[in-house]
């Protein structure tokens, strides 16, 4: 970690560190000590983005025009700044925006500058990055990239130089960062506990230590600060002479081949690296050895493996224990099914091929495995747009917001909450020769002049797929279709922070394969070791995804999971003992379709002579788009997805 902090500070084009660790692992300290060790900025001084008087080229706009018009720039020496992002920033509060209190004083339009305007040419630092809303997160990896922050926004529009070193850090535990997030960072490391018991004794006394005399601890290691103070500016002035031979190039990019990473963001990250720690140990061109000890700062948020669809098996520490199915899932489809039992002695006499519980021919209770078939590019999947406010994150479809959010239109509000000044002094202007002005204020406000911005935003959705993985789904292999459909439907949500369900029913019962997740290496292995044989419990899974929707929604009622059955609809294990399950089934899914939040779609895989349509008949109960086994390919599960985001 001081290492990637250290590399940054020799040269910040490297693009910032990523530090991911337990909680208590000294991330933030680290973070916010670097600044000690970076040497004092020459500024303008009257500069509110600290421009570099000698770097005519980056200069602000107002510092710019002075430059043109030949007026002296007054020069000022200034601590680096270490500015912290705070998770209920806005972007106002980021970027900039327009200054309110010198608009009502002044009448005129005036630049507030924003937390990137005071972290230019200094230490940018994001506690828990993975927290931090996508827009903001992606708004500020745009501007560390690009050195300059631009603004337009309230008829404001100016731009300012901003070069920082980014520093983010995450514990995993709380959640993940977005992979194009992370590949922004140049560097990122993983820290863990301390394992070495005379090393936490240690940790201990310091800290000990540092409460009892703050500011002789820090005298005590005064002299240790400042040789690396010095060592930091002596490999800064020596960047540009250390060489990079074409040998050490080559170990670069087989590097990044043979970890499989995308893009060329990883070369050229630990090119730099490496040429900063040769800087730092005062080394004249770069060594194999050198490459090798930063390459895996350079790859540890890159490397890919080369197999998607065949994860290793990890745990997740999120996974949801499963739930005592038998006596819950009698009382849910009661609660279901209402008066509509049938009793003993009906059921007793049945004597159906769909409810016998002897296998049928040619559909054994053998258990098969099939692969996952690879998978492929999703097409996107548009959910137009409603006039209900929600909030969470992702990347799916719009929805309205309330302060967080990209501004759309206003509206006349005399609550004012989120007040659009532009448009409240719009409002107000043809009245202001009529109305009395109060000293020292330009303008006059009445309530009924006020107007509020309306704001939206990007959110995920939950799609739970419910699989029939009785004997019937190995005929033909159709299961490595599905499979696969399914992990591209996975990959999509996880670009664009959906989460996905995965509930299967097969032999007696139903399980929970997968909680709500944005997990693809866990939900490719759960995938890949689903089994396909056995009797088909209908009832069963469709009581057990109900509860698992259902429980999504009291956590979230404005939310519209998606719901995709794959089955025959061939239902021979009912929940309740003394009824028919091929009428049991039936009459669930006719109480599950009261629930309009959810959108039901029912993929048909009944094949054979024999058609019952079954599966179309579960598909008119529950309000369901249908589809036939025919028709199955991937492709038209990502079509389906697409249909399912008209509903309101």
């Amino acid at each position: 970690m001081k290492l990637a902090l250290l590399l940054n500070a020799v040269d910040p084009l490297i693009g910032g560190v990523l530090i991911r660790g337990q909680k208590g692992t000294c991330k933030s300290t680290a973070a916010r000590a670097l600044g000690r060790l970076l040497p004092p900025l020459r500024v303008v001084a009257d500069c509110p983005y600290g421009c570099d008087p000698a770097d005519t080229d980056s200069l602000c706009t107002g510092c710019a025009a002075r430059y043109r018009s030949g007026l002296p720039l007054p020069v000022a020496d200034r601590l680096v700044p270490v500015v912290t992002l705070p998770l209920n920033a806005t972007e106002e509060m980021i970027v900039g925006g327009l200054d309110l209190e010198h608009a009502l004083r002044t009448g005129a339009r005036r630049l507030q500058p924003g937390l990137l305007a005071r972290a230019n040419r200094g230490v940018l630092y994001i506690d828990e990055v993975n927290l931090l809303d996508d827009r903001l997160v992606d708004l500020v990896l745009s501007v560390a990239a690009e050195g300059v922050n631009r603004i337009e926004r309230e008829g404001v529009s100016s731009w300012h130089p901003a070069r920082f070193i980014l520093v983010g850090t995450m514990n995993p535990e709380e959640g993940a960062l977005r992979p194009h997030f992370a590949d922004r960072f140049g560097l990122c490391v993983q820290l863990h506990g301390e394992d070495d018991p005379e090393l936490r004794a240690e940790v201990m006394e310091r800290r000990e230590a540092f409460d009892r005399d703050p500011i002789g601890f820090a005298a005590a290691f005064q002299a240790q600060e400042s040789d690396l103070a010095a060592r930091i500016v002596a490999a800064q002035q020596a960047l540009d002479k250390v060489a990079l031979t074409a040998p050490v190039l080559r170990l670069i990019t087989d590097l990044c081949l043979d970890h499989h990473v995308a893009g060329h963001r990883a070369d050229l990250a630990i090119r730099r690296a490496a040429r900063a720690l040769s800087a730092l140990q005062v080394s004249p061109s770069v060594q194999a050895e050198q490459v090798i000890q930063v390459a895996l700062l350079g790859l540890n948020h890159r490397r890919r493996r080369p197999v998607p669809g065949n994860p290793p098996p990890h745990t997740d520490a999120g996974a949801h224990d499963r739930l005592d199915q038998d006596g819950a899932s009698q009382r849910l489809s009661r609660e279901l099914m209402g008066d509509q039992e049938l009793d003993g002695e009906s059921a007793a006499a049945e004597t159906t091929v769909l409810d016998r519980s002897t296998p049928q021919p040619g559909s054994g209770t053998h258990e098969q495995l099939f692969a996952v078939d690879d998978p492929f590019p999703v097409r996107p999947i548009v959910q137009p747009r409603d006039r209900l406010i929600r909030q969470g994150s992702g990347r799916r479809f719009r929805t309205l917001t309330r302060r967080t959010g990209h501004p759309i239109t206003t509206i006349r509000d005399r609550t004012g909450r989120d007040v659009a000044l532009d448009a409240t002094i719009r409002e107000a202007a043809p009245y202001q020769v009529h109305r009395p002005h109060r000293p020292g204020m330009a303008i006059t406000i009445r309530g009924h002049d006020i107007h509020t911005r309306v704001r939206e935003r990007r959110i995920g959705n939950l799609l739970v797929f419910i699989i029939d993985a009785s004997s019937s789904m190995g005929v033909q292999a159709r299961m490595r279709a599905v499979k696969g459909a399914i992990l591209s439907l996975l990959l999509d949500a996880y670009q664009k922070r959906d989460q996905v369900a995965l509930v299967s029913f097969r032999d007696r019962g139903a399980q929970v394969l997968l909680w709500p997740t944005s997990s693809v290496e866990l939900a490719a292995r759960h995938l890949q070791n689903l089994p396909t044989g056995g009797h088909t419990p209908l009832s069963h899974g469709l009581v057990e995804s109900y509860r698992l929707i259902r429980a999504h929604l009291m956590r979230y009622p404005s939310a519209r999971p998606i719901a995709i059955l794959i089955t025959d609809g061939r239902a021979n294990v009912p929940i309740n003992p003394g009824v028919y399950a091929h009428q049991e089934a039936p009459s669930i899914a006719s109480k599950i379709a009261d629930e309009k939040r959810v959108h039901w779609i029912v993929v048909d895989t009944e094949a054979g002579d024999m058609y019952f349509g079954l599966a179309a008949e579960l598909a008119r109960r529950l309000g369901a788009e249908h589809l036939e086994i025919a028709d199955l390919k991937a492709e038209d599960l990502i079509h389906l997805a697409q249909h399912c985001e008209t509903i309101d």
